[in-house]
């Protein structure tokens, strides 16, 4: 099969490989969608994000779906042919944090895309059989791919209590704050908020979820406090002023990628109870995501703006700084 590397010298090339083998219980998914995510760019240009560096050649992606063709000894063979979305990951299943319910802090996860495990910028994948979600006909694979990031939006709901009546602030009307206010409304928010810088934007999560928005470059919240406030940007300016515009006992959610250290409002934080933590990745989202897509209560197809072959991985990178940019699929087997 054909796969997209990225080198530790930051060079995208195309090479053939050998089709995955299977475990007994995992199945093999010829790759239809791949949504390019903001941590792909970033070892794009960067070769590293924390801990985890770019070593050794590496396949990106890891939003995807696509069709299972094969399956291990242990599943069932009327999977074949099924529609999938994928739930990149694979825990221990027997650490503390498994146990608990929380295999994403699993200590020994292996997650797509994250050095050294190779992603989903290829023609097929491997995963567990349990990891591979079936979709209904009305959910389009670029649409089941999505579902990942939106688990991320899902996971932030839970923690931030998001339910009827909530009022809810969210910095950033990229991709991920788009998703986030389509989710904070299908949770029950009665008011969605979100501030950006780019009129265009804003105009567009008008459309999906926000039920008003704020150009943060000529005005400002004012007075108003919020229920919950959830960073999708990672601009320290925002993650403090959305801090100080979050009510008494509010729960403040950094889901944006932004700097390791931040000034914060303490005093406003300790005065108010003002819960704050970290979102990462998600656990037992995917068949909320489905219903949320299937039910019409999500869009996702909306926020694809540019498709690209698996030799055009590299443009598809560089897509994503454009102005009219807003998801970005790679088509793997186009």
């Amino acid at each position: 099969m054909k796969a997209s590397f990225l080198n530790k010298d930051k060079n995208i090339y195309v090479e053939e490989i050998d089709v995955p083998t299977l475990d007994a219980d995992q199945v093999l998914i010829r790759v239809e969608s791949v949504g390019i995510c903001g941590s792909d760019v970033h070892y794009y240009k960067h070769g590293a994000i924390g801990p985890y560096v770019v070593e050794k050649p590496i396949i990106l992606g890891h939003e995807l779906s696509g069709v299972i063709t094969a399956v291990g000894k242990d599943v069932e063979k009327n999977r074949i042919g099924a529609r999938v979305a994928v739930e990149p990951q694979r825990a221990c299943k027997v650490c503390k944090q498994c146990k608990a319910g929380r295999y994403n802090l699993c200590p020994d996860i292996e997650f797509y895309a994250t050095p050294p495990i190779d992603g989903a910028f290829c023609e097929f994948v491997k995963i567990q059989s349990s990891f591979a979600y079936d979709i209904p006909a009305n959910i389009s694979f670029d649409a089941a791919a999505l579902i990942e990031p939106m688990s991320v939006c899902i996971w932030a709901a839970q923690k931030a209590g998001i339910e009827s009546g909530s009022t809810v602030l969210i910095a950033g009307a990229g991709p991920i704050g788009v998703i986030m206010a389509q989710v904070a409304k299908a949770f029950g928010a009665k008011d969605v908020v979100v501030t950006d810088v780019i009129e265009k934007r804003l105009a567009f999560v008008k459309g999906y979820g926000a039920t008003r928005t704020i150009n943060s470059t000529t005005e400002s919240v004012g007075s108003e406090k919020f229920d919950v406030f959830i960073d999708a940007c990672g601009v320290p300016s925002a993650v403090y002023a959305g801090i100080k515009s979050t009510g008494p006992a509010g729960r403040v959610l950094l889901v944006g990628l932004g700097s390791d250290d931040m000034s914060l409002p303490v005093s406003h934080i300790q005065n108010n109870e003002i819960l704050v933590t970290g979102v990462f990745r998600y656990a037992n989202t995917w068949p909320i995501g489905i219903d949320l897509l299937a039910s019409g209560k999500v869009n996702l197809d909306a926020i694809v703006t540019h498709h690209f072959a698996l030799n055009d991985v590299e443009h598809g990178l560089r897509a994503t700084a454009s102005p009219d940019a807003m998801k970005v699929i790679i088509h793997p087997n186009n």
